[in-house]
């Protein structure tokens, strides 16, 4: 099973086999002048089915994300050999992302069959640096500086002398031998921004201790660099026949002082190392040397020198694995990171795909003690164990901390009584939880770019208050006083996704309590997390129907240098099609390429349609980019456009969703977009709709009336719709036609997992949807 099933140039996906190579794939699709950016540095023989199980990340992570970032479906074998399809070639299906909690899930939930993948444009440009430093600290501090500034490298990793001299005697790649850490880094882009980026780097390196700064002139000089970073394992077994590599991450500000104690601690055992750091993501591996593999003695060694190195790593707020996964081999250490609760609710998620163990049996969970008829130590099951401290609260229930809502949710659950969060724009019978209490800061960390609000906080009062420190969220709301939390569960992503990742790409981390009132926190602040199910995945479009989230951890970023938008008149729906796919080809900067019928911004009153094409970044990036369009455009007879900073593809979307009536948010494979506009071209040019190319959505608003004018409306678009493996839901209505519609019109594959994860976690059936989102799913 090793096979490209298809390759979509034009839509940037590919459906592989789980057995392909992950540089066999990244060979193809750079013919065709796109790029795979997961890239481990075992990608000569890691396959792609690997990659996904350990949700693999790679030097290119930092910019790039790591695999769960490009997976969008997964065909699987369940334990009891059922195949379901979960995800697909769409965007931001109305289901549970199982897809997300598949992966990273290290073989023990299903068998991967087929692995739906997004892909890039590769960048046309490319360098690579390196510079010396007399100690990891200062490298670290340089680290910081570049990201402060503005600038995201492709590439940050660091080496420290340990290594280096592993290193230099095999790769000879001219590496100095007395250097207290070496530093890696790497800028891509455009040609015209790569000269720009390595000086203002270099002059930030040079301010921060760095000495000796390189820079590769050729491919040649750049693939021997590049030699030396991957050439370490090869290095290391030529003077020891064994070595174990540890695999943890912490917040990237705490690398150096990471570094310092696992050096302490490999000392204390008497054990040898070398150290590889992916200094962007604050990704750290000790390579432990094991002279004698058949020693026992050395072998307990080396085992009590890892738990030791986790256990701080977990207390600096990291995780036990960033990128190597858990097996057996770290599973008796998951309780240092995970509590009763949170290995618990991993514990459901097993028997709801796997009640027989018999998917990698003995992996992940730590082992059970002797005799014990429960899966480990501390074995407690929601409010079978636990009692309410609390009356049920009536409506509106507004907690204003994890405990209390835990206790209400407790109480409410006692008298089997129903709860909805958020604010309902219907009657319903049943108690509304609000979350207006759970709002402000929390923690905030820009040196580690990440914020911790109360998941009640608007998205606006986030924003406004990064704006103060020139941090900012690549998140958009049409709704000023739209939560976070509430975004989170409604799944909500702007345009702007392009650029940034859908806001399951920014989540890093929740604090949750359960219909059964246990609290987990979810995930870490950090990118690289392989600790555990990646149950945070789970909470990203659930509308409210698995958990109350009470905080979340997101990443945040230094807002782009510039930002500029191309305003096309259109004249014809084809010739805007046209221009649309002929733009998407370009796009390695752009923030946004969408179509729109309505005039809702500057430059677009004299035409039915406007394309507008948005990019943010490096000036010289976007420069770059729009040129390149506006002479692509040119050839094929488009007018000059109108250009502006003031207006946006992302602000044209919130205009429309702004608009009243009942709303539709379609989503299709992006290579089929144009196929079903024109077969829908009747449906959405009677009404105000926009099409974002990037991710394959169409939005539209109908204001008609007539609950059987819309109901056949949105009916011959989810048709299709569902045709072109994707699907159409209601996302607003105006209230005169609350109940009279169906609001999803689509069955996912998993449903019955679905099903079974909810009665899990909610037996009671405590939390519901305003829409119904499980039970209208039948």
């Amino acid at each position: 099973m090793n096979h490209i099933l298809n390759l979509d140039t034009h839509g940037r996906t590919a459906l592989v086999e789980p057995a392909l190579i992950n540089l066999r794939l990244d060979e193809k699709v750079k013919a065709h002048g796109l790029y795979f950016p997961p890239d481990p540095s075992s990608q000569r023989a890691s396959t792609m089915g690997g990659n996904v199980a350990e949700n693999s990340g790679g030097p290119h992570c930092f910019k790039y994300g790591v695999t769960t970032n490009y997976v969008s479906g997964l065909k699987v074998v369940l334990a009891d050999g059922n195949t379901i399809q979960v995800g697909g070639q769409a965007y931001d299906y109305p289901e549970y992302d199982l897809c997300g909690l598949l992966t990273g899930s290290e073989g023990t939930l299903g068998l991967l069959t087929e692995i739906a993948v997004r892909l890039q444009r590769n960048p046309p440009g490319v360098k690579t640096m390196l510079a010396i430093f007399d100690s990891v600290e200062q490298a670290g501090i340089a680290v910081s500086a570049i990201i402060a500034a503005g600038l995201v490298p492709a590439t940050m990793e660091m080496m420290d002398q340990q290594i280096t001299q592993i290193i230099e005697p095999f790769a000879h790649a001219g590496l100095p031998l007395n250097a207290g850490a070496i530093l890696i880094i790497e800028v891509d882009g455009y040609p015209e921004s790569l000269g720009t980026q390595i000086r203002e780097i270099e002059q930030i390196l040079l301010a921060n201790g760095g000495t000796d700064i390189r820079v590769a002139h050729n491919e040649e000089e750049r693939s021997r660099i590049w030699l030396a970073r991957k050439s370490a394992a090869g290095a290391v077994a030529r003077i020891s026949p064994s070595y174990s590599t540890v695999d943890i991450t912490v917040p990237r500000s705490y690398l150096a002082e990471t570094l310092s104690e696992v050096k302490q601690i490999v000392t204390h055992y008497n054990l040898k190392a070398g150290y590889l750091l992916h200094a962007g993501d604050g990704n750290l591996h000790p390579m432990v040397l094991i002279p004698e593999p058949d020693n026992p003695e050395l072998l307990h060694r080396v085992h009590m020198a890892s738990y030791d190195m986790v256990q701080f790593c977990v207390t600096k707020n990291g995780s036990l694995s960033g990128e190597h996964g858990i097996g057996i081999e770290k599973r008796e250490f998951m309780g240092l990171m995970h509590n009763t609760n949170e290995l618990m609710a991993m514990w459901d998620i097993k028997q709801v795909f796997d009640p027989d163990m018999i998917l990698n049996p003995g992996k992940i969970f730590p082992s059970p003690e002797s005799g014990s008829q429960v899966p480990f130590k501390g074995f407690s099951f929601g409010y079978h164990n636990i009692r309410p401290t609390m009356q049920a609260p009536e409506s509106p229930f507004a907690p204003e901390n994890a405990e209390e809502a835990a206790n209400g949710i407790l109480a409410l659950a006692e008298t089997r009584q129903q709860a909805y969060i958020g604010t309902t724009n219907q009657q319903k019978s049943g108690i509304e939880i609000q979350t207006h209490k759970l709002t402000g800061i929390k923690e905030y960390a820009p040196e580690d770019m990440y914020i911790t609000v109360g998941a009640g906080t608007p998205l606006k009062d986030i924003q406004e208050f990064l704006t103060k420190d020139n941090r900012y969220l690549p998140l958009a709301s049409p709704w000023p006083q739209a939560t976070i939390g509430g975004l989170i569960a409604a799944n909500i992503n702007a345009p702007l996704r392009m650029r940034h990742g859908s806001i399951r790409d920014i989540l890093l981390s929740a604090t949750v309590v359960l219909p059964d009132g246990r609290i987990i926190r979810t995930g870490r602040p950090i990118v690289k997390n392989v600790a555990g199910y990646d149950i945070t995945k789970l909470f990203v479009g659930s509308n409210g129907t698995l958990g109350l989230m009470t905080d979340v951890t997101l990443k945040i970023s230094v807002p782009p240098r510039c930002r500029k938008t191309l305003l096309y008149p259109i004249h014809s729906l084809d010739s805007g099609l046209n221009l649309a796919n002929i733009a998407l080809r370009y796009t390695l900067v752009a923030s946004g390429l969408v179509l729109y019928n309505e005039a809702l911004g500057p430059g677009t009153q004299k035409s039915p349609y406007t394309l507008a094409y948005s990019a943010e970044g490096l000036e010289q990036d976007v420069d770059a980019e729009l040129s390149q369009i506006q002479e692509a455009l040119r050839q094929q007879g488009a007018p000059t456009p109108h250009i502006t900073e003031h207006w946006s593809a992302t602000n044209a979307w919130e205009a429309l969703l702004q608009r009243e009536g009942a709303q539709v948010r379609i989503g299709v494979p992006p290579g089929n977009l144009s196929d079903y506009i024109n077969k829908q071209h009747a449906n959405l040019d009677s009404k105000a709709f926009l099409a974002d190319f990037n991710s394959g959505h169409i939005y539209t608003t109908n204001q008609d009336e007539h609950s059987s004018n819309i109901k056949q409306w949105v009916e011959q678009m989810r048709q299709l719709a569902l045709q072109e493996g994707g699907y159409a839901i209601i996302t607003t209505l105006p209230s005169s036609l609350e109940g009279t519609l169906s609001y999803w019109g689509y069955q996912p594959d998993g449903i019955q997992v679905m099903r079974a994860l909810k009665q899990r976690w909610d037996p009671q059936g405590l939390l519901r949807s305003r829409t119904d989102f499980l039970s209208e799913l039948s």
